[in-house]
């Protein structure tokens, strides 16, 4: 039974995208949602049972690949971790499945949508249960694919089809470094179960491993590729620049990929491989350095969108930085806690978005919104429940999950701790400030948009507020019924073997005993940030242009996102086009083709073009022709007789 969780979304997609002529929308619904529904009652029961119970299990469905040392089940791993994300997963999916049915309600391709989505939902689904790396990367490869189908779904649109390619493009960067790291890991350990390779890391602790006459340590180097393909598939820092062009995509889209499937894969991938990392520490402060900058930076850019699905985007990416930061200083269980509250109002947060703007006719900008609340009550209200989460207001899921992956940090004792500490408060205090800026561009002060707009508002039908109302429940409930499991100071019963900490790293214990001020800090600066955000948009409405143009320079610089695309275009992607077009033009086209195919072709047609001029039909020519060819002849004759 519990494979049939997994399998459902796989059986409805196929089943939709096969037969969608046949079925029809409200076929595809009743297939897609279906399943899922199903498969978020078997998760529920595979949750208690594996994950609350301890029962865990491997379902061996058949051999993959056997070649020489190469020995690759195909294997469904049930574990504590598995289980949390297979509920999560499932839970979060179903409610955006539900939701689709009136958000897509005049799409003309809803069974190809619907397909989408169940395929990739199975695809992070057997990204969570597999046993060995290259069933991993089955399940990585496959949820890179989905959001490329599903961030370009509307492909009659250019930045659409852009978007999707970039996000497909960059993640081909992370993975190429994980697919490394999968390879080194083969190498060193002669396996790619995890099992095996988990059971011989402490042997493994101190090897070598010699390249190109460089010696490193080897267990730093296969983490470090393998986090690379984190950064990507999670959107860290530098390998950020496709998340908030995701917003391309339909918004029940954004929501599965931010908030329960593909942008949680990475820190689920550090967590799984947590016996490895364990004995990296190298590694381990790359990933805490690297989400405590994500986590600021993305902040800092969030500030001063002005496109609400963007302004979530950024938050989504910051909030990552958290969750890597936690797993960086060995507080996994406060990583995965934090990636199990955050997709409840996360998903929240999107499809109340998406409620705004099917509300407002498909208007995104949220300075042309104002003075809504009262018309779409139901969506404010939820708007609120995710804000008060994500801002860390107690008592709301992310007060109980922020709070303990800020303590663990500071709880770590090292400068990479405290260096995540602080970065993250200020990130809590800059979250806050953007959620109600959000709040009260959107839905107070005088309306911005023009009338016939403003007639069109009302609230969402029954299809998308049901699916709102059940994830404003995980919002406020799932941080205070999971605290005392996921990080209490007994989690350890609870993940059992599933996670592996080193007994010297104690910081996720150590954080329930930090002074008070620090656990009150996150509080203290989540209500400046709301304070000053009412300040800005609310008492003067006219001083957050009066601060952007007092600070104009840091402003475009935030408002730009740092740069990066535009460094990247310069340093990266116009020198390719213009390597590009010259081997085309001058290589392939001047030289290969015009000395090969082109050339011969050319050469042909000039020598035939010369010949047929001599086929000129008058009889005295041929006459002439046939007297020199005799002349020659005999002056050949003569000359080789004397001879």
């Amino acid at each position: 039974m519990y494979a049939l969780a997994i399998f459902l979304p796989l059986i409805a997609a196929v089943i939709t995208g096969l037969s969608s002529r046949w079925i029809g929308d409200r076929g595809a619904h009743i297939v897609t949602c279906g399943a899922m529904a199903l498969s978020a009652a078997i998760a529920v029961v595979i949750f208690f049972d594996v994950a609350v119970g301890g029962n865990t299990r491997d379902v061996l469905l058949f051999t993959w690949i056997a070649s020489d040392r190469l020995d690759i089940t195909w294997s469904l791993r049930f574990d504590q971790l598995s289980a949390v994300m297979i509920a999560v997963v499932t839970i979060v999916s179903s409610a955006v499945h539900f939701y689709s049915i009136g958000y897509m309600h005049h799409d003309p391709h809803v069974p190809r949508f619907m397909a989408y989505l169940s395929l990739f939902t199975f695809s992070m689904l057997m990204l969570v249960t597999a046993d060995n790396f290259v069933q991993l990367f089955f399940g990585w490869e496959g949820v890179g694919l989905c959001s490329y189908l599903l961030i370009g779904f509307w492909y009659d649109r250019p930045s659409a089809n852009a978007a999707a390619i970039k996000a497909f493009v960059v993640n081909r960067v992370g993975d190429f470094g994980f697919a490394l790291g999968i390879m080194g890991v083969f190498f060193l350990f002669g396996s790619v179960s995890f099992d095996v390779v988990f059971g011989a890391t402490p042997e493994k602790a101190a090897a070598r491993l010699d390249f190109l006459g460089l010696d490193f340590h080897a267990l730093t180097v296969l983490c470090i590729l393998l986090f690379i393909g984190a950064m990507g598939k999670s959107a860290q820092l530098g390998l950020h620049t496709w998340l908030p062009d995701a917003m391309e995509g339909p918004t029940p889209v954004s929501a599965l990929i931010h908030a329960a499937t593909m942008v949680t894969a990475g820190v689920f991938m550090v967590a799984r491989l947590s016996p490895m990392f364990e004995y990296s520490p190298v590694a381990l402060a790359l990933v805490t350095v690297v989400g405590a900058s994500t986590a600021i930076f993305a902040a800092t850019v969030g500030l001063c969108q002005n496109d609400i699905k963007r302004v979530i985007a950024y938050s989504t990416c910051s909030q990552l930085g958290y969750m890597f930061f936690a797993c960086g200083v060995s507080a996994y269980a406060a990583g995965i806690f934090h990636l199990m509250t955050h997709a409840f109002f996360k998903a929240l947060l999107f499809l109340g978005a998406g409620s705004v703007i099917h509300a407002m006719s498909a208007e995104q900008d949220m300075r042309k919104m104002g003075g809504i609340w009262r018309m779409i009550p139901f969506t404010y209200a939820v708007m609120w429940i995710g804000s008060l989460a994500l801002a860390g207001i107690p008592f709301f899921a992310g007060y109980y999950s922020k709070d303990i992956v800020l303590e663990a940090a500071f709880a770590a004792g090292s400068w990479m701790g405290q260096y995540a500490f602080w970065l993250g408060l200020l990130a809590a205090l800059l979250t806050a400030f953007y959620s109600w800026r959000l709040l009260f561009m959107t839905f107070h002060g005088a309306p911005r948009a023009d009338e016939k707009t403003m007639a069109h508002v009302h609230e969402s039908p029954l299809s998308m507020t049901g699916p709102l109302a059940v994830l404003a429940a995980g919002a406020v409930l799932s941080g205070y019924l999971g605290y005392a499991l996921f990080v209490g100071d007994h989690n350890h019963d609870f993940w059992g073997k599933s996670i592996f900490v080193l007994p010297t790293n104690t910081a996720l214990y150590d954080a329930h005993h930090v002074p008070g001020w620090v656990k009150l800090a996150p509080i203290v600066v989540a209500v400046a940030g709301i304070a000053i955000a009412w300040w800005m948009y609310m008492a003067r409405p006219g001083a957050a242009a009066a601060v952007a143009d007092r600070f104009r320079p840091l402003y475009l610089f935030f408002y730009n996102k740092w740069y990066f695309d535009e460094l990247y275009d310069r340093v990266l992607v116009k020198p390719a086009m213009r390597l590009g077009r010259g081997l085309w033009k001058d290589g392939d086209g001047a030289m290969i083709d015009g000395i090969g195919p082109d050339g011969i072709a050319a050469a042909t047609r000039s020598f035939a073009r010369r010949a047929s001029r001599l086929q000129t039909g008058y009889v005295y020519h041929y006459a002439f022709a046939m007297l020199i060819g005799v002349v020659i002849l005999v002056t050949w004759n003569l000359y080789t007789t004397a001879g």
